[in-house]
């Protein structure tokens, strides 16, 4: 059991959309589904963020300075030009997941302190959704 805790701790890191599934087909209860995929999903945002400013550190020595467009179709762009630091880190943390856009608010020298919180409601509300939509829809196939 405790192995597939783990498993599903480690897929929620990474991408919560695989992880609770995953919980689910391992026939663990949605409790536990819920807050392993919190703790794993909160961990991704954590090692995300220091991951992204320290790449970004590292980058920034080699970098000459120049200007370029960013591609401003995409829906991270669109959520951040509309909703700003609010949107990024919740909505898109929702959407594209919390590595993307922490990475984007990275790139767009966002506040972290205020990204991280943002996501880390993001992510919350992410596994709470997603874990219930699950359950109820397994209650159906019962």
């Amino acid at each position: 059991m405790l192995y597939k805790i783990l498993t599903v701790a480690g897929l929620a890191t990474f991408e919560i959309y695989a992880a609770i599934p995953a919980g689910f087909a391992f026939g663990i209860s949605a409790w536990i589904i819920f807050a392993t995929t919190v703790v794993g999903g909160l961990a991704g945002v954590f090692i995300a963020a220091f991951l992204g400013k320290q790449i970004q550190q590292y980058i920034n020595r080699f970098r000459k300075p120049k200007i370029k467009k960013a591609e401003k179709n995409a829906l991270i762009f669109k959520i951040w030009e509309k909703y700003g630091v609010v949107g990024l880190g919740f909505f898109g943390t929702l959407t594209v997941g919390a590595p993307v856009s922490i990475g984007v608010g990275t790139g767009l020298n966002v506040s972290i302190q205020k990204l991280l919180i943002w996501c880390c409601a993001g992510v919350i509300t992410r596994c709470a959704l997603f874990t219930a939509l699950g359950h109820y829809g397994m209650k159906l196939f019962e």
